[in-house]
């Protein structure tokens, strides 16, 4: 997959917001232990591209919400991302992310969960400080399906052969936040139901390819492409779409079936089985799936006002289909 030049391009319009989004979360710690401002300063430094406080801050322009509280909600829902994934380092024992050190690298597992839990609770007093109601609603009811989805995969996930609890799973891992992002600023302005359900569409399309193309990455990339290591899924008996893919038209295959069963393959096993799924066309197919979830997302967002923002999410959209980390 080539680099996109949509890389930059969707940020063009709301760069100068970012900046302020940014400033934002940093201050979510004033006030509090110094070492939970090292702490988030340490995992804001890390990197990100700022995707779902993007959507955030496009949608609003598009809809004329008002500039300090989307603001104020882009930094909630980006808040919200970064707690879960402190949590998510915790619960895989993850040390590196973005070619960093993680936080559970660097502390306690359960100094790294109060550290998450704080961190959801600054994001929590963001979204109320939008004075919406609507909002507040809905970034509860995301964290919500977050947690349900993570107790869900971390219960019944692993070995699961089904595409339709793969799609499940992913929504609640991913899409469902950039529903939030893409869904909460409208709840800013004078609401358009029809306004909602499309963008709701669009958020529900690119979240939902995003994490198809992060499993793709997974097999595809080298470490240091994407700054963590890589067929780590597989590797925990995580079955994603590129290998269900394989499975299904590979049922026989003794390497994949020894991870569908909880065994340990041999590491010559899960080297040829990781080869074998690398060389087959399930990656391919697992691209044109996201591709398509980008595309109902992109019909959705033709019914939306025409304009900058607009084109940048048009531009984002494409992004994520093209990425490399």
């Amino acid at each position: 997959m080539s680099v996109s030049l949509t890389t930059v391009k969707f940020l063009n319009p709301v760069q100068e917001y970012i900046s302020l989004v940014e400033i934002r979360m940093r201050e979510q710690s004033n006030g509090h232990h110094p070492d939970l401002q090292t702490a988030l300063d340490h995992l804001l430094n890390s990197g990100g591209k700022r995707i779902r406080p993007a959507i955030s801050l496009l949608v609003g322009g598009m809809f004329g919400a008002n500039k300090e509280r989307t603001i104020t909600m882009a930094a909630a829902v980006e808040l919200l991302h970064t707690a879960t994934l402190v949590h998510d380092d915790v619960i895989d024992g993850a040390l590196l992310r973005r070619g960093n050190p993680t936080l559970n690298a660097k502390w306690s597992p359960g100094a790294t969960i109060l550290a998450g839990d704080f961190i959801f609770a600054r994001a929590a007093k963001l979204a109320a400080e939008t004075n919406s109601i609507d909002v507040m609603n809905l970034f509860a009811n995301t964290l919500s399906t977050i947690v349900n989805g993570e107790i869900t995969q971390m219960f019944r996930g692993k070995g699961l052969t089904s595409i339709e609890k793969y799609f499940e799973r992913i929504y609640a891992k991913t899409a469902s936040m950039f529903e939030l992002a893409a869904v909460a600023p409208i709840f800013l302005t004078d609401v358009n139901e029809d306004s909602l359900i499309t963008m709701q569409r669009y958020g529900y399309g690119v979240g939902m390819a995003f994490q198809i193309v992060d499993d793709i990455l997974d097999f595809t990339s080298a470490q240091e492409e994407v700054g963590k290591p890589v067929t780590n899924d597989i590797r925990q008996g995580l079955i994603t779409l590129p290998a269900l893919y394989y499975l299904e038209n590979n049922p026989d295959d003794q390497d994949i079936q020894a991870v569908l069963v909880g065994n340990d393959p041999s590491e010559e096993g899960m080297f040829r089985l990781i080869k074998s799924i690398r060389g087959s066309g399930a990656v391919a197919r697992a691209l044109e799936e996201a591709t398509q979830f980008i595309q109902s997302g992109l019909e959705a967002l033709e019914a939306m006002p025409s304009g900058p923002e607009q084109q940048a999410l048009i531009n984002l959209a494409n992004f994520v289909v093209s990425r490399q980390s």
